[in-house]
């Protein structure tokens, strides 16, 4: 396996620190940290690459707090100075550990993520007749230290470059045990986690020989067409968690079942023929909508932030068949009188703004519900019937008037109508006298 080296310069240089601090400062550049780090950014970069070059780096304490969805996690939140390091770091670390994965490796992967994962999956599905699912118990908390340190100098040989790795995985996390654990939150922790259980990868796929397998972080689905082949592959699997990396499986999330009763993976449910999201995944869907319609009936967020929010949470949905779903959830929060999302229109356009037509329009009897969302009025009251009678009325002038004679006729039938042959009449001379 080929070691890489001269890497640590590349970390520390003035251009790679400054676009690493603009990539640690997307989305949330409103923050007074991040906003005053990118304020003086020259000399904050010009003081950290200095550091480095010195090696009195030293990352600062983590602010813990805890998130509760879809379960409890306590989250670890890295200074944005260190976020800008392990950006720096990771720009160069990252495709090396890339390059030591299989395809079917999901998580923190260029040009890979859920809805990748969710097709493949779907796709194995189709050929296999069984799945099974396992889940690694406490995987963020349970990472060796050790372990993932020999790893890295298996592909790296630059000392300068591994002592700024080790300084990240040595960073004491606050719940864990000596030697154990990575800070969930850190970008350093998403790649170095996966590596680790890259040798995984491979003894399913090259030992066990099962064709049907894929990975996202922590999440392993391997599909065959006999329970007997997926059971043995469990064991022998759980084997060489612990043997190898010291990690345990989850015991009562490990599944064998057919494909045709779903398979449950990154909150859908994965079948042959047709993709389901999770009651889970719905019911965040729906807090979360609810959620952004308070922010903004409260002012505390704007149209665009609202729209581009609610644009988000629909395309993750519109990845599963969740047509029905969602509109008669859409049409439910619409009789609500608040702003709101209604079928017809364009996306980015307000309700002033959209055309009325027939086929774009709020009339009951559209039955068209692919043409996207907009933003309703949120009128009540005489108002609001005026301007929905205003709205059919005007829809109703653009419906297609009667046919004209002749239109869509046959020449016979037109020859019939006139009483003669087209042929042999005379030119019509509508009244002009020759």
């Amino acid at each position: 396996m080929k070691r890489h080296g001269f890497l640590f310069e590349k970390v520390c240089a003035f251009d790679a620190l400054v676009r690493a601090a603009h990539e640690a400062a997307r989305g949330k550049r409103s923050s007074p940290r991040v906003a005053g780090f990118l304020l003086d950014i020259e000399l904050e970069v010009l003081e950290l690459e200095e550091e480095l070059l010195l090696k009195t780096y030293h990352p600062r304490p983590y602010h813990t707090f805890m998130v509760h969805d879809p379960k409890d996690r306590m989250i670890c939140a890295a200074d944005f100075r260190d976020r800008v390091v392990h950006h720096a770091l990771c720009a160069q670390l990252g495709p090396i550990m890339d390059r030591s994965l299989i395809s079917d490796t999901y998580a923190c992967r260029t040009g890979r993520g859920t809805h990748k994962a969710v097709r493949r999956t779907q796709m194995f599905c189709q050929r296999f007749a069984h799945f099974l699912k396992l889940d690694v118990r406490k995987f963020f908390d349970s990472v060796d230290h050790r372990i993932l340190k020999a790893m890295l100098r298996r592909v790296v040989k630059d000392p300068d470059l591994l002592w700024l790795a080790d300084l990240f995985i040595d960073h004491p996390v606050p719940w864990t045990a000596p030697g154990k654990g990575l800070p969930i939150g850190n970008l350093t922790s998403q790649h170095f986690a996966n590596y680790y259980l890259s040798g995984l990868d491979y003894f399913i796929k090259e030992r066990l020989r099962i064709p049907g397998f894929l990975r996202y972080m922590d999440d392993l689905v391997l599909l065959a067409d006999e329970k007997t082949t997926l059971w043995d592959a469990a064991k022998r699997v759980e084997a060489y968690l612990w043997e190898k990396l010291r990690l345990r499986l989850k015991q009562d999330t490990t599944l064998v079942a057919p494909v045709s009763q779903g398979l449950p993976f990154l909150g859908f449910r994965i079948y042959p023929g047709v993709i389901k999201l999770s009651h889970q995944s719905w019911r965040r869907f729906r807090r979360r909508v609810i959620g952004q319609d308070k922010m903004l009936a409260q002012g505390i967020i704007g149209e665009e932030t609202w729209q581009r929010s609610i644009s988000s949470l629909v395309g993750h949905v519109r990845h599963a068949n969740s047509r029905n779903l969602r509109m008669h959830f859409f049409e439910a929060r619409g009789d609500r009188g608040s702003n709101r999302v209604n079928r017809g229109g364009s996306w980015n356009n307000p309700a002033h703004n959209c055309r009325s037509a027939y086929r774009n329009n709020d009339h009951p009897g559209n039955r068209n519900i692919n043409l996207g969302f907009r933003l309703s009025s949120s009128q009540q009251g005489p108002d609001a019937t005026r301007s929905r009678t205003r709205r059919q009325r005007q829809s109703s002038d653009h419906r297609p008037g009667p046919v004209p004679a002749g239109v869509g006729q046959t020449r016979d039938a037109r020859r019939r109508q006139v009483g003669g042959n087209a042929r042999t009449s005379p030119p019509a001379t509508h009244g002009i006298q020759t």
